[in-house]
């Protein structure tokens, strides 16, 4: 007689350059539901990991920023496609970190709506926010927006998966690579979005997700001397002034961001694209 088959347990991986590695160093820390139904052993990402993760961010950078701006919106928008897709798999993760089956239902369309959102100015937002300038002088003036570079994001800790994409998707938009380190209560979602992402026709390197420790890993992520710039998402003052410190050192721009940047229709908004982008100015003589 067959005995009973087993489930296949799934491993909690970390996402970099287009790969799903165990953490160098080996360790993970585990993961309990709220209500101790299920839990998990979740990779506990290291200082090198994140020193690979930026090496990744780094090299995928001029390709994705190369890109055309409609490129980018067609895969913003394949990832949305897929999410779609998954929408029960979501929204089983989310309850199974403790949300409600009616929150679970909003934060998935949400994530859904966010993404078709940026997808949709991918193309436009430079139309928006460069100029030409008027000068009284025989020469055009032009302010054109450029990507950063590779970008670190401390994602919410409040949330699974809506907080985590509306921190990376306004970066990917405006052409630059990231490395994030989602919440460490609620990793189940991160680890599912990579794998969306990865099968979407994001080039490797362009996300990167990292799971573990923010007292651990917030200094590389201000050190980094490869880190243009740091995306925080809390209100620990202690973090804020730890992040702010430390990324002097190379005067690495830190951007604060609260609750209302992620939940809700502030969300949804083009200017957090600019949280990510350096303006160029550009004099062009003329004869007439």
């Amino acid at each position: 007689m067959m005995s009973k088959r087993l489930d296949v347990r799934k491993t909690h991986k970390l996402f970099i350059g287009g790969s799903f590695p165990r953490s160098e160093s080996g360790r993970t820390f585990r993961w309990e539901a709220p209500d101790g139904a299920a839990a998990a052993n979740i990779c506990r990402a290291s200082r090198k990991d994140f020193r690979d993760a930026v090496t990744a961010a780094r090299g995928a950078f001029a390709g994705w920023a190369g890109r055309t701006a409609y490129n980018r919106a067609q895969i913003l928008y394949r990832c949305a496609e897929i999410l779609e897709g998954r929408r029960a798999q979501f929204r089983e993760e989310l309850r199974a970190q403790g949300t409600s089956a009616a929150a679970a239902r909003k934060e998935v369309a949400s994530a859904i709506d966010l993404l078709i959102y940026y997808a949709g100015w991918a193309d436009k937002y430079g139309q928006l926010f460069s100029r030409v300038n008027p000068v009284a002088a025989p020469y055009f003036n032009f302010t054109v927006l450029e990507a950063t570079g590779v970008v670190a994001v401390v994602a919410p800790s409040e949330s699974g998966l809506l907080g985590l994409l509306a921190a990376l998707a306004p970066v990917i938009t405006g052409g630059n690579t990231c490395v994030a380190l989602a919440a460490r209560d609620y990793p189940l979602c991160a680890v599912s979005l990579a794998e969306t992402l990865h099968t979407a026709d994001l080039p490797a390197g362009v996300v990167n997700l990292l799971t573990g420790f923010r007292a651990e890993l917030l200094e590389p992520f201000a050190t980094h001397m490869d880190v243009n710039a740091l995306i925080y998402f809390g209100d620990d003052h202690a973090e804020i002034a730890q992040a702010e410190s430390s990324a002097a050192e190379n005067v690495k721009r830190v951007t604060v961001c609260g609750r209302a940047e992620w939940e809700g229709a502030a969300a949804l908004n083009p200017y957090a694209i600019l949280r990510t982008q350096e303006t160029k100015t550009t004099w062009h003589p003329f004869r007439f």
